[in-house]
């Protein structure tokens, strides 16, 4: 093929060759090779064919003068050019038979007489024949620049004594005689060829131009090109599916995303095992952009388009990318603002409390001033100090702090275990630990909501090498088919929950916790109990 290249290239150097064209040049190629071989082969049986047929007629020529009875009286006494008797049975034989020649020789090969003069007085004898042991003998040689086929037999006399040799042949026929001779039905080969060869080409460029939409072979080279280079340079991850759930793409970012191997083309969602929520984000039909799934330990975003013809469904394509870390800044993000709202109703809280206490100065109720003042300071002072005292942490401490005063209007208790305690920590560490446990007593109040007292117990150990957190309430609890599905299935922003009745931020809690080297866990025990470590 990289030979045929190089002909169309040079054979059309300026401009492009059609596809047609393309096929045409190709079927001439493969005729021209053919009718080479056919060329060949014809030549070859040519030859095969004159060895047979003119061997038997040259041995059988020779056999019929060799047993000559004159021949065979006349032979013994016979001298080289002695007597025309000879050269005319010789001559007889030859035209009979027509043979191009006919020798007569004595025992020993000396030529007696033969069709050709000049060879009277030569040897005939040759190293590959027979003859001289007393056997008939067909092979060819070189004489005079000429290829010939020989016959040679033995004469013997009534004793059975060899008295001479006849020898009988027939030049071969050149290659250009045999060309001549083959030649019409290789020119009925070759129109005949090239009319087959150019209708196939024309019908066949414009089948398979119907089905690449009417392009050339080069266009669709660079159509491909700029596909791979536009699949490959996107920092998105872009994967195809077809209906039977066979990956047919997938780019770079695709295959460490969705962690596949680099072989998955071709292969099912079963053959690559992959987690049953990537297999729901590939297959299941979105009506709503950026659904977030959870991969590994990624917040991957999906948007799913289907792909179909007029005639058949192709499957869907998928784009998706990594969030993992924009999740974690939004969870942040939202616990912040959460406090600033907390902190924002407590603002309002203190500015009615202050008019309540500016109104009883007015009314000169100076015994209620007090009474309400310290009722208030009591409230306040047991919140701060309950915190205050086990947390040296300020984010964490604000952050417990907001989320009771959150519990207190929700109707709930939110307590601090005793003996907790937490010393100041690294940046980053307040930041992971601000989204675990802002999301564990926001999942705790959501669950507790139905009991009767709700209460929300939130304990903080703190080792050299470790930060142990356990959250509970006194809610249902959770089923125990869905202890591992809350922290494993991920979902959309846009969905309110998933099995087992809990959210996203479970699973992001979970990915913290994993960053850090430590695990959370669920468990029952008169209601949930979320237990999270992480190293410092």
């Amino acid at each position: 093929m990289k030979t045929v290249r190089l002909f169309l290239a040079q054979l059309y150097p300026r401009r492009r060759m059609t596809l047609a064209g393309q096929y045409l040049v190709l079927q001439l190629l493969i005729i021209a090779v053919v009718l080479a071989g056919v060329i060949t082969v014809a030549l070859t049986q040519a030859t095969n064919n004159f060895e047979k047929i003119e061997g038997r007629r040259s041995l059988s020529a020779a056999e019929s003068l060799a047993a000559n009875p004159l021949l065979r009286v006349l032979l013994p006494q016979a001298e080289p050019e002695m007597g025309s008797a000879l050269p005319a049975m010789g001559e007889s034989v030859r035209s009979t038979s027509g043979l191009q020649f006919v020798i007569i020789a004595d025992p020993q090969g000396t030529v007696i007489t033969s069709s050709y003069p000049d060879e009277v007085g030569t040897s005939i004898l040759h190293p590959e024949s027979a003859v001289a042991e007393g056997r008939g003998w067909t092979g060819e040689i070189w004489r005079n620049g000429n290829h010939v086929l020989i016959a040679q037999v033995p004469v013997l006399d009534d004793d059975g004594k060899m008295v001479g040799i006849v020898s009988a042949g027939q030049s071969y026929p050149s290659t250009t005689e045999m060309i001549q001779d083959i030649a019409p039905s290789a020119l009925a080969t070759l129109l005949i060829s090239l009319v087959l060869g150019t209708t196939g080409s024309v019908l066949l460029s414009r089948r398979v131009k119907h089905q690449t939409r009417g392009m050339e072979p080069g266009e669709i080279a660079e159509l491909f090109e700029h596909r791979e280079a536009l699949l490959h340079g996107v920092k998105e991850g872009i994967i195809s599916v077809s209906p039977d759930s066979r990956v047919m793409l997938a780019n770079d970012i695709a295959v460490e995303l969705l962690q596949l191997p680099d072989d998955c083309v071709g292969k099912t969602l079963d053959e690559l095992e992959v987690a049953p929520q990537v297999r729901h984000a590939l297959n299941t039909s979105q009506e709503q952009p950026d659904r977030q799934f959870l991969v590994g330990e990624r917040v991957l975003v999906f948007n799913r388009m289907p792909v179909k013809t007029a005639r058949r469904d192709l499957g869907s394509v998928t784009t998706f990318r990594d969030k993992t870390e924009l999740t974690l800044l939004e969870q942040e993000l939202g616990d912040s603002k959460a406090t600033a709202d907390m902190l924002r109703a407590q603002t309002h809280e203190f500015a009615n409390q202050l008019h309540a206490i500016s109104g009883l100065i007015q009314l000169e109720e100076y015994d209620e001033v007090v009474g309400f003042i310290d009722g208030v300071s009591f409230s306040r002072s047991k919140i701060f100090e309950d915190v205050s005292a086990c947390i040296a942490e300020p984010t964490i401490a604000a952050l417990l702090i907001a989320k009771s005063s959150v519990a207190t209007e929700r109707g709930m208790h939110l307590a601090m275990v005793p003996n907790s305690a937490l010393g100041r920590c690294e940046d980053q560490l307040a930041r992971d630990l601000t989204t675990v446990i802002g999301n564990l007593v926001d999942n705790a109040m959501d669950a507790a909501i139905s009991a009767s007292a709700p209460e929300i117990k939130v304990g903080i150990e703190d080792t050299n090498d470790m930060v142990r957190i356990v959250v509970s309430d006194n809610g249902e609890g959770i089923a125990e088919d869905a202890i591992d599905e809350i922290f494993t299935q991920g979902f959309s922003t846009k969905d309110s929950a998933v099995s087992g009745g809990r959210g996203f931020g479970l699973a992001i809690s979970r990915l913290v916790c994993r960053r850090r080297g430590g695990e959370l866990a669920a468990a029952n025990a008169s209601g949930a109990r979320f237990t999270a470590t992480l190293r410092k």
